[in-house]
Order: C-alpha cells, then structure tokens, then sequence
C-alpha cells in the first residue's frame, strides 16, 4: 500500500493562516515598539529582494510532518485492509451474479442483489468516513506545524533581508507565480532552519516506508463502482521553473 497524503484544497486553509500570523505578528510588534523609533533609511535598500517558497512542500519535506504523517498513514492501514477485504467480497458477488444469476430462481437472485447492494452501501459509508477522517487529521497536523513554522520563515525573512517571500504550493495558474529561478526558492533553507529548532530527527525510511510522492489517495475501497473520491496530494519537493 503506498504511503498517500492529503489533498491540495485542505491544506490551503492552514496556508492562509501564515499570513495571519505574519500580520499578528507585525502588528504585535507594532504596537510594542516606542513610537519615537521610524524605519532606518537603510533598511529601503532592502525592499527588491524577494524570494519564493512552497509551504505544502515544506511541511510534508519537514522531519516533523514526515513523522507526523507518516504515523498518521500506518494508523489508517487496518481501516485500508477492511475496504480491500470488502471490496473482495462485493467483487466476488458481482462475479457470482454475472455467472449464476440467470440460472437461479428468482428469489435466489433477489437475495443475491440485496446482498450486494447492502455490501457496497456498507464499503461505502466506511469509505467515506474513513477519508474524511484521515482528510482531517491530516489538516490537524499541517496547521500545527504551520503554526510553528511561520515564526522561523519570519525570522529567515528577516534575518535574510527579504521584503516578500511567495508561497508557490499551487502551481500556475492555479497559483499567481508564473516563473522563478532556482536561486530564488528558500523552501529548504527553511526546512533546515525549522528541522535544526525542532529538535526531531528525520524518520527512518525503508522500501515500505519511504517519503510519501504526490497523486496519492487517502483510504478508499478500489472497485470501479464506488469510489471514494481522489485526493491529490502536494509533492514534497518544490519544482522551479
């Protein structure tokens, strides 16, 4: 079962926030600073330098949201297992149906169709609730970190005298960034940042437990009838143009 990861449309929410906090913090910062204390001129020759990041990226590539997710996969591997096993049994009806149907009676085919329409209803609705599970914890665990990691991409701003850092998780022209150069993408240099203050060490990875890749699906029953519906997922490297 490959490793898969949440949607790109759940964690833009968690995305905005870091604007929020840059503004909450601004203001704080403000609102705590004498008033006799104007910007140093010097601070203008600053202002052109920008630079791009790709937060999704970040926090998927992360050691924390590595742990974190990947922790969050092997705990929805039993709720995995039990739609495979269902889906067996809804195939081998649909099987049995197209083979024996019309040589049954025909309250013996009536009960073979309810059957398999009680099964697919039940992998359904545990299909369902499964993802949206898995979708939220998911959420959960991306504005954690979020919130944790915009005060270290505020510092590196900073530090780094940046004016602008954009956010290029989605892709043009979904995303408004329509090119960057590679020297201009700061998403590792802050993992490292963020990685070295956390304090967690990167998560072993295995052939069963790699670093999860984009297009994955959170946990859904694999029958062509009734499918849970396909969440994509952002890739853990942020792509330059």
């Amino acid at each position: 079962m490959k490793r898969k990861f949440a949607p790109v449309a759940l964690l833009f929410a968690a995305i905005l926030s870091l604007a929020a906090l840059a503004q909450t913090g601004t203001a704080a910062a403000a609102a705590g600073a004498p008033a006799a204390a104007p910007a140093a001129p010097a601070a203008v020759a600053g202002l052109n330098k920008v630079g791009i990041i790709n937060i999704q990226g970040a926090i998927l590539a992360s050691n924390e949201g590595r742990r974190d997710l990947e922790a969050l996969e092997k705990k929805f591997d039993p709720k995995r297992t039990e739609l495979q096993n269902l889906n067996k049994e809804v195939e081998d009806l649909k099987k049995q149906l197209s083979t024996q149907g019309d040589k049954m009676n025909e309250e013996a085919r009536s009960t073979l169709v309810r059957n398999l329409e009680a099964k697919q209803k039940t992998m359904q609705r545990i299909s369902e609730d499964a993802t949206n599970d898995y979708q939220q914890q998911q959420t959960e665990i991306a504005q954690r970190i979020l919130q944790k990691m915009a005060p270290v991409i505020d510092k590196f701003a900073k530090d780094n005298q940046y004016s602008l850092l954009l956010d290029v998780s989605q892709p043009w022209p979904q995303g408004q960034v329509l090119w960057f150069g590679a020297g201009s993408d700061v998403t590792k240099a802050v993992v490292d940042l963020y990685n070295s203050q956390s304090g967690i060490t990167a998560p072993p990875t295995s052939s069963s437990s790699s670093r999860p890749t984009s297009g994955t699906t959170a946990p859904k029953p694999t029958t062509t009838t009734h499918k849970s519906p396909t969440t994509t997922a952002p890739t853990t490297q942020p792509k330059s143009q």
